[in-house]
């Protein structure tokens, strides 16, 4: 594919993981989360404004402006946004139905109906800056942040756009919490299961003023038939093959590092070493970014800054990130140092 430059990044990240003090976990397995800490939505966003956004929409319009400020220089007006969430505002969708079910239709708060939907974030995000072109919400577990880059770069390729923000959100939240405690997908140390986490990155594509970070290269997608609705499967043949399509689609034979997708799971981890193990001999280097972030963390968008200011060291040139989904999403990406 074209290469498309990264020129502006923004970022609202968890702080560490440590004990969960939002809610109370005392009845369950897990009391850990990498949760976002000090962030105050008013030095990113007008108090009228703020008011009619929940947390997610805040994390991401913050995050934009950091990316819109850092790429210097002003968006086209036919910008796309492209904005992947594992979960989206589940926590809103909670207070309004809780207000539903307690006051009726009638007089439950239609803010809180509005910014129930996925797409409510990424909403704000054109409406802040008046973006006319593509506006899309991806959900696809742990894959949507890398989803949501592809289909942001296969936009720019055609030319639909001159510039596209590749965004991702996520939130901490009581409900998710529970619930993915509950079916034992979460585990403190990280060896039976994953931490979650929450935030917001976001990229600016093909446009700016300031030389890029990196460049997104290619792109690889498959299926593990394999994989339960909520659990991964062992068809490691489809991770080689994604890994293997985002290389081709970049034009190169080798990587200089793998960004992996591992989070602690025991499924995860065989499945995606297998593959690795097949593809690659032992001297590439494999980064685990979740054990910094969590799992979710900015639907997976902070695991792709990791790898693109991974090129501060400039021994590397093609960076591998992989993404795969409980329920056997598969996407990988490759970012490389120079445009050609």
């Amino acid at each position: 594919m074209t290469r498309l430059p990264i020129t502006g990044i923004g970022v609202i990240a968890p702080g560490a993981i440590a004990n969960v003090d939002r809610f109370d976990t005392s009845g369950l397995s897990a009391h850990t989360a990498a949760l976002v800490r000090d962030f105050r939505a008013k030095d990113f966003i007008a108090p009228m404004k703020m008011r009619r956004m929940n947390t997610l929409s805040r994390y991401l319009v913050a995050a934009a402006k950091l990316a819109i400020e850092d790429s210097g220089a002003a968006l086209p007006q036919n910008t796309g946004v492209a904005v992947g969430t594992a979960f989206g505002p589940v926590q809103t969708s909670v207070d309004y139905m809780q207000e539903y079910v307690e006051k009726g239709a009638s007089l439950a708060p239609p803010q809180l109906f509005a910014e129930s939907v996925a797409n409510a974030p990424g909403s704000h995000v054109a409406i802040e800056w008046n973006l006319r072109g593509f506006n899309i919400t991806i959900t696809q577990r742990e894959s949507s942040a890398l989803a949501a880059a592809m289909y942001a770069a296969s936009q720019l390729m055609k030319g639909t756009v001159d510039a596209a923000l590749i965004c991702g959100v996520d939130e901490v939240n009581e409900m998710l919490f529970s619930v993915l405690d509950r079916i034992g997908a979460l585990d403190d140390s990280m060896h039976r299961g994953m931490v979650i986490g929450e935030g917001s990155a976001v990229l600016v594509a093909g446009s700016g003023t300031r030389k890029p970070y990196a460049w997104l290269s290619g792109f690889g997608i498959a299926r593990d038939t394999t994989a339960s609705i909520s659990d991964w499967g062992t068809g490691y043949e489809s991770v080689v093959g994604a890994m293997k399509a985002a290389m081709e689609d970049a034009e190169i034979d080798s990587v200089d590092a793998v960004y992996v997708s591992s989070n602690g799971s025991p499924r995860l981890e065989a499945l995606e070493s297998r593959a690795l193990d097949a593809l690659f001999d032992s001297r590439v280097p494999r980064t685990a970014t979740k054990q910094v972030f969590g799992e979710y963390a900015a639907g997976g968008a902070l695991q792709l800054v990791a790898a693109i200011r991974a090129f501060e060291d400039e021994s590397l040139r093609h960076v591998l990130v992989n993404s795969i989904s409980a329920g056997g999403g598969i996407v990988c990406a490759v970012v490389s140092r120079d445009a050609a």
